[in-house]
């Protein structure tokens, strides 16, 4: 593999990272100019803020209208785990895990929650579990866009839609990117630095008319956090789905949310959005088909990840290297790329296979992805070249 010559064109903005991920473009401080600072989130102008960001988020993600949506603490991990905590343990419950946050909440449901009941499908980096051990009489939990994994559910036949358990979908890096199929989910969550490319910590909880029915028709037999706490007496909380938080949110990132959602509204809302994910991907695509060296960590293409687009080594001269120099090597290109200013954080995540990891959520311009593509070739040239000398 001879050095391919340095690239002279570089992407405008050099921002790839998983999360959180690319600001939408234009994007500046201006933004949020209009935030209600200093004044109370539970008084009228700020409660107010915090029901338009709920409000515009129903529309942009066609959210069934008897469907709950909530502001909730702790980004994507705390409405997860809200709705673990809150639901679990009413019937046993099916896990599917095929990279590290799956894998968490398997985690959570055996030795925290210590749940009896609990059947787990397990996959590694690249491939998914078999989701047809699913049969609906039990609950589930599972990603539905794995993250660090680069593997996305092709679909949800899987589910039945009509089942006595109910679906936990963590869907952070899905929302925005796939219309989601409401009818067999009954709890999603996300966060608000993802596809939309807002400020961290801050969790989104959707839930069906069956789980707040699980919500008010039964009691988890461990202490709920206060935090964790959805309803009282027996009844849904509503409060909670109209803007009034259980803690205090920031409202500068409030601002920021409802700034990437009008952008979104503006560019031509969801389908927009997916149209952007897909011709990122679509450059990638292209560009793996003719590579010597890369290819996608998802091993069938129904399962590759239009947002979290995972890469794995294929060169023999890689593959061939011990376990440490392959992480020295994938850390060498990601570390080369951050050097010349035209890709951050995208090497894989410190729990999957030694490769690279490059966002392509709606915020990200195709033309930044197209420009970044050369430089991999280079940077994975440089790289080699240099690794061989020392050994030689």
């Amino acid at each position: 593999m001879t050095t391919p010559p340095r690239p002279n064109a570089r992407p405008a903005i050099p921002h790839f990272s998983s999360g959180p991920c690319a600001k939408r473009p234009g994007w500046s401080l201006d933004a949020l100019k209009g935030a209600v600072l200093a004044r109370s989130h539970r008084s009228k102008p700020g409660k107010a803020r915090l029901a338009e960001v709920i409000a515009r988020s129903r529309a942009l993600l066609g959210l069934p209208a008897d469907f709950q949506l909530g502001i909730v603490p702790a980004s994507d991990t705390g409405a997860y785990e809200m709705a673990m905590w809150s639901l679990l343990g009413a019937r046993g419950v099916d896990i599917f895990a095929w990279e590290s946050f799956g894998k968490q909440w398997l985690t959570d449901a055996t030795k925290q929650l210590k749940l009896k009941d609990v059947r787990s499908f397990e996959a590694d980096y690249g491939a998914l579990p078999d989701l047809r051990q699913y049969n609906g009489e039990r609950d589930a939990c599972f990603t539905w866009n794995g993250t660090t994994s680069g593997v996305v559910v092709p679909d949800a036949e899987w589910i039945p839609h009509s089942r006595a358990g109910l679906t936990l979908c963590d869907a952070t890096s899905a929302v925005f990117a796939y219309d989601l199929p409401w009818e067999r989910l009954d709890v999603v969550t996300y966060s608000w630095q993802k596809v939309m490319g807002g400020e961290a910590q801050h969790g989104m909880l959707a839930l069906s008319p069956r789980a707040v029915s699980r919500l008010e028709s039964y009691t988890p037999p461990w202490p709920l956090p206060k935090l964790f706490r959805m309803s009282k007496g027996g009844k849904l909380t509503a409060g909670l789905f109209a803007g009034e938080t259980i803690n205090t949110p920031s409202m500068l990132a409030a601002e920021d949310a409802l700034d990437a959602l009008k952008w979104a509204e503006s560019i031509g809302g969801r389908p927009a959005l997916i149209a952007r994910c897909k011709a990122s991907f679509a450059a990638i695509e292209a560009w793996i088909a003719s590579s010597g060296w890369a290819a996608f960590l998802a091993e069938r293409p129904e399962t590759r990840s239009r947002t979290s687009v995972c890469l794995k080594i294929t060169d023999p001269w890689f593959t061939g290297l011990a376990a440490d120099r392959q992480a020295a090597v994938a850390k060498g290109i990601a570390s080369r790329l951050e050097a010349e200013a035209v890709a951050f954080d995208i090497g894989a995540y410190r729990d999957a296979p030694p490769g690279l990891r490059i966002w392509c959520g709606a915020t990200v311009e195709t033309a930044d992805v197209q420009a970044l593509l050369p430089w991999l070739d280079w940077a994975y040239a440089t790289v080699k070249a240099e690794h061989a000398a020392a050994v030689a």
